[in-house]
């Protein structure tokens, strides 16, 4: 979750009036601040891009009508907060996203207008191989490079134990972005914009270990509106054999398989549930090391839950995919939920779903 203070999130579940601030950063440095009537942000960690944004304005002064005014939109970015006031005239706010502006369009007399925009894996996605290029080195250099080719002065955060690859070489109309997702797999890793606009690779939290960030319990005083429980084993895979083999490199095949080898696991490998394996490969493993993380990986994601489910609570923010919540529901059952995607609304009032990746009974 993004950092906020104790007050901010006590204060999410309180009587109070949200703030929304928004920024356009147009490609000739002239910065407008944007009245925002409506709209919301999408973070969903399962897309390529991660977030998309939808911000509705009065104002149609912004629709370009001119080839200047072509010149100074087509490639702003967009930059969108939400947050609380406290009613003693101080606010707290966070960063939903930084955006590249990709679409202007509404009413030139009377508006409203209603801007698009999505995070920015989209430039380095747009971007593709126009000539052969070969990833090679470390898992970080690798993608550091295929970033910093569509976005020289990109923020990289690292939060991986850095390891070497393989060779990875890509043909031309290659999507670059693709492979920086590929190359971070090579360590068990995910590669993603956050909501500073800055790109991160780092590793999914373990549900099992990782301690929750927010409680959404259904009390008085709590954040939690409605909840959904299911289960379901359409796509559900209990082991991942990851693969390697680089004839360029002259490195011998390896390979891995990870199960689910808990006996108390409703998918475990030698259970009720049987053998359900998925495959993956790439060049960029090369040892057997490498291929235990990626199968680990894969083998969390696809992995079933003991439970799914879909919540939708008072708007925090500050949340992020990945992020572990403690779900407290009607009938006092407790679960630990690990979050998919969410829509943060950007106006008063708006639901906020909230889909799981998976879901475990707390004590």
């Amino acid at each position: 979750m993004y950092p906020v203070s104790s007050r901010f999130l006590a204060r999410l579940a309180e009587s109070h009036t949200p703030v929304v601030r928004a920024q356009l950063f147009l490609t000739t440095g002239q910065v407008v601040d944007l009245e925002v009537a409506g709209g919301s942000v999408q973070a969903d960690r399962a897309q390529a891009i991660r977030r998309t944004c939808t911000v509705t304005i009065p104002d149609p002064a912004l629709i370009p009508r001119t080839p200047s005014d072509q010149l100074a939109t087509y490639g702003a970015r967009l930059r969108v907060q939400r947050g609380v006031e406290y009613g003693d005239g101080r606010e707290e706010l966070v960063p939903l996203g930084v955006f590249r502006l990709d679409s202007v369009d509404g009413d030139v007399a009377q508006g409203p207008v209603t801007l698009q925009g999505k995070s920015l894996e989209c430039v380095v996605a747009d971007d593709k191989a126009t000539e052969p290029w070969t990833a090679s080195g470390t898992v970080v250099g690798a993608i550091t490079a295929i970033i910093t080719r569509s976005i020289p002065d990109a923020s990289i955060i690292s939060r991986i134990t850095d390891a070497p690859i393989g060779s990875r070489a890509f043909d031309v109309e290659s999507d670059l972005w693709a492979g920086a997702q590929e190359i971070a797999a090579a360590v068990g890793a995910e590669c993603y914009t956050n909501a500073d606009g800055a790109f991160v690779i780092a590793t999914l939290p373990d549900l099992l270990t990782a301690d929750p960030v927010w409680a959404i319990e259904a009390a008085e005083g709590g954040a939690y509106i409605t909840g959904n429980r299911g289960m379901t084993s359409d796509g559900v895979f209990n082991g991942v054999l990851a693969r390697g083999e680089n004839a360029s490199d002259d490195v011998p095949p390896v390979s891995w398989l990870a199960v689910d080898a808990d006996p108390g696991s409703p998918t475990y490998w030698g259970g009720p549930f049987g053998h359900r394996p998925d495959f993956y490969s790439s060049s960029t493993l090369v040892s057997v090391a490498a291929c235990q993380q990626a199968a680990n990986l894969r083998l969390l994601q696809a992995r079933a839950p003991n439970s799914s489910g879909d919540i939708s609570s008072l708007p925090n923010p500050a949340l992020e995919p990945g992020d572990v919540v403690r779900v407290t529901h009607p009938d006092d059952v407790r679960e630990l939920h690990q979050v998919a995607s969410f829509t943060v609304p950007l106006d008063v009032g708006g639901d906020f779903p909230i889909s799981t990746i998976s879901a475990k009974e707390d004590s």
